[in-house]
């Protein structure tokens, strides 16, 4: 089997929103859309079997010429050669989504799903909702109970209003409303940029730290810059809370320094934003278990919903250090419906608050409709 061409899908209609959505990353100064779309990679193969992939940037031409004549079992020479791999170069895209093509065309030519040919540990995988909106506190504990019962065990809140004091009384009425039966995770989302974010210092989110913890938070997502090793050190030496962090690594290697310094107590590689695929996902799994560390990946929300979960959960299943994994839902604006509108069977939780992992070969989804 040899592939013959690669295709850039691009919906062509827009999902409608209901009212102006401003993901927490672009406060204060960023713009609101009432609208995403859906792109993603098709690889052709000459026996007529085609892989899918969630896309992330068109493929150079070096990386074409790699891929067109090659063998799709060839995934880790192409890991190795096409994907940023041991350097980091900044003229280019990613192709974790490409090579999640090829696993899908694996699948499908063996008649399984990748998770069962590369080595099943589990069908299920527990979930957590991830929110992307600053609310008002009222309005994020209406909807932390509306996310309950639809099943979810785990709820992420998003930080870094103007003043932290008013995250801290957001993430206390939410605590105060659910008692004990959620887990609670947070983001702060200190390693994006803003012209206009108030940063936190390395004093200000140690004092968040030791707020959160008290109020049995389980997860502090990006208290400080990445970069920021040692600040980060510090902090997960601090608490009983874990520090979590990596969404934005370009590739398995950024988690070189934050292992050996004990930064993350959490690895959050995202498949397709870094140069990382199912098989960066469980080489960062393996490192991350020898220094007995967690892994809980990075899922990205909108568009990239449809074929970026399912990849993730066939890689999560095939590895024990993964408690959950994130399902990006902010209601009534993202939902799974809306978000997965291009399958067939959209993923849903179970009344455990977990996942199914996919059982049609590959990744286990198929395109519905082109919108």
């Amino acid at each position: 089997m040899k592939i013959t061409s690669v295709d850039v899908i691009h919906s062509k209609k827009q999902v409608l929103l209901s009212e102006d959505y401003k993901p927490a990353w672009l406060e204060p100064e960023g713009k609101p859309t009432r609208s995403f779309g859906f792109s993603y990679y098709k690889i052709h193969t000459d026996e007529g079997i085609t892989g899918i992939g969630p896309y992330a940037g068109d493929p150079d031409s070096y990386v074409l010429s790699a891929l067109v004549g090659m063998s799709p079992f060839y995934i880790e020479w192409f890991w190795s050669t096409c994907m940023v791999g041991r350097e980091t170069a900044f003229n280019r895209n990613n192709y974790g989504g490409l090579e999640i093509a090829l696993w899908d065309i694996i699948g499908k030519a063996s008649g399984k799903p990748i998770y069962k040919l590369l080595g099943a540990h589990r069908d299920k995988v527990m979930a957590y909702a991830a929110t992307n909106r600053l609310l008002k506190t009222e309005e994020h504990v209406k909807q932390v109970l509306e996310i309950m019962s639809y099943g979810f065990k785990a709820v992420k809140l998003r930080l870094h209003r103007p003043n932290p004091k008013d995250d801290l009384s957001t993430v206390k009425a939410v605590r105060d409303a659910v008692g004990d039966d959620l887990i609670i995770l947070v983001d702060a989302n200190q390693n994006n940029r803003s012209l206009c974010y108030n940063y936190w210092s390395r004093k200000t989110a140690l004092w968040m730290a030791r707020e959160l913890d008290k109020l049995n938070v389980y997860l502090l997502e990006e208290p400080l810059a990445r970069r920021d090793v040692e600040g980060l050190a510090e902090l997960a030496d601090s608490v009983d809370m874990l520090i979590a962090g990596g969404e934005h690594s370009a590739n398995i290697y950024e988690f070189k320094d934050h292992l050996f310094k004990g930064s993350f107590d959490v690895l959050q590689p995202d498949i397709r934003l870094g140069d990382i695929g199912i098989t960066g996902i469980r080489k960062t799994a393996i490192i991350a278990d020898f220094f007995n560390k967690i892994l809980i990946p990075h899922v990205s929300s909108t568009g990239s919903v449809a074929l970026g979960l399912p990849a993730t959960l066939q890689a999560v299943a095939t590895i024990e250090n993964c408690p959950m994994i994130e399902y990006p839902l902010d209601p009534p604006l993202l939902t799974a419906e809306n978000q997965q509108l291009i399958l067939k069977e959209p993923i849903l939780i179970d009344k455990d608050g977990f996942l199914k992992v996919p059982e049609k070969p590959g990744i286990g989804v198929e395109i519905d409709v082109v919108v």
